[in-house]
């Protein structure tokens, strides 16, 4: 067993020692850009060594122009095929699919014959066409609508992935349009988080009210989700995919006043102590609300729901006054119309998130 080395460092070292002096010698003229920027776990940093088991290893894409795919992709997958090693770094650098599932890749030992490398040979557009369902180039403008059905966890692994060569310019370009969401944008997600916030903060206490702990500790877990998922808005970052949503969000500035107290939250007993733990949650990120200095200040104490004994933050307050700041008039009448958010927001499906074939359909609803 090799001893593990992080993805994103073994992808960095595999292209840097063995796959750019065969290009530097074989094809000393061709411009790209090379790096991760694509699906798994490494791309973002989260991998470890049971992430070794599938689809992870040595592997590098190399983004071209049109003209030099069509010149030189046979050429250069197939001179690495016969110039890489077979194992590098202690791991094998050849793979084959899994037996009844041709679509995941493992490691494949071998000592001879050529190399079932994984050193894809792409452009930008064409990639992103597959993962993302855009048609894109450089001076391409991001409708609306493609900000808000376009996965966060993708952004970021587009946004966030290692860059180990940086000739051709097109992936440094692509990050100048995609590094954050536009303003408006922005105050719209952040209005649809509060949104989400205000429809259910007081059910956590209905359902204890009426005997269902468990009812209440489910309504607790996804108030606590939307908390984070505003830490991620607020703090600007992209935020990742369920199994590393609370791996994220670890590296968030707020995590470390937030997370006891979510812990706190979801060990309690009764509805009570969890309604107390939630409201101190509720206070600190009303106050990071605050600092933002987006809207007027609003009150970061909790206070009853209208007549009824359970204690809220009120999030459909900040939810309108961040509508009221946004003005591109597009952007103003979705916010008005249709309070949902991006479709991180409004689903947690991965068959939604996944199939970028939907993504045409979902813009629909904007």
């Amino acid at each position: 067993m090799a001893d593990f080395i992080p993805g994103r460092e073994l992808a960095r070292l595999f292209f840097e020692e063995s796959v750019k002096p065969v290009l530097d010698a074989e094809f000393p003229d061709l411009r790209y850009d090379a790096g991760l920027i694509d699906t798994g776990s490494e791309v973002l940093g989260f991998d470890t060594p049971i992430s070794s088991d599938h689809h992870w290893g040595p592997r590098v894409s190399l983004f071209v122009t049109e003209a030099d795919k069509a010149q030189y992709e046979s050429a250069i997958v197939e001179t690495l095929r016969h110039r890489l090693p077979y194992r590098f770094r202690g791991y094998a650098t050849s793979f084959e699919p899994i037996p009844d599932e041709p679509h995941i890749l493992r490691f494949a030992e071998i000592d001879s014959g050529p190399v079932n490398h994984r050193v894809g040979v792409v452009t930008l557009n064409e990639m992103l066409t597959g993962y993302l369902n855009w048609d894109w180039h450089r001076d391409i403008q991001v409708e609306t609508a493609d900000w808000l059905t376009f996965p966060q966890q993708k952004l970021r692994t587009l946004t966030q992935g290692p860059i180990f060569h940086d000739a051709l310019g097109d992936v440094a370009a692509l990050r100048d349009q995609l590094g954050y969401y536009p303003r408006d944008v922005w105050f719209y997600l952040l209005a649809a988080g509060w949104g989400r916030i205000s429809q259910e903060e007081a059910f956590l206490g209905r359902c204890g009210d009426v005997g269902d702990e468990l009812g209440s500790r489910v309504i607790a877990a996804r108030l606590i989700r939307d908390l984070m998922m505003l830490g991620f808005l607020m703090e600007r970052q992209y935020a990742p995919y369920p199994k590393w949503f609370g791996t994220g969000f670890a590296r968030l500035t707020c995590a470390g006043r937030l997370t006891p107290i979510f812990h706190q939250v979801l060990s309690a007993e009764t509805w009570q102590e969890r309604e107390t733990y939630l409201c101190e949650a509720y206070a600190i990120v009303a106050e990071m609300h605050n600092g933002l200095g987006i809207t007027e200040r609003l009150p970061t104490e909790v206070s009853l729901y209208h007549e009824r004994p359970y204690r809220v933050i009120h999030g459909d307050r900040f939810s309108e006054a961040i509508r009221k700041q946004i003005q591109d008039e597009n952007i103003k009448h979705i916010a008005e119309t249709v309070a949902i958010g991006s479709i991180d927001l409004f689903s947690d499906s991965t068959d939604l998130r996944e199939n970028s074939s939907l993504r045409q359909k979902l813009k629909a609803l904007y």
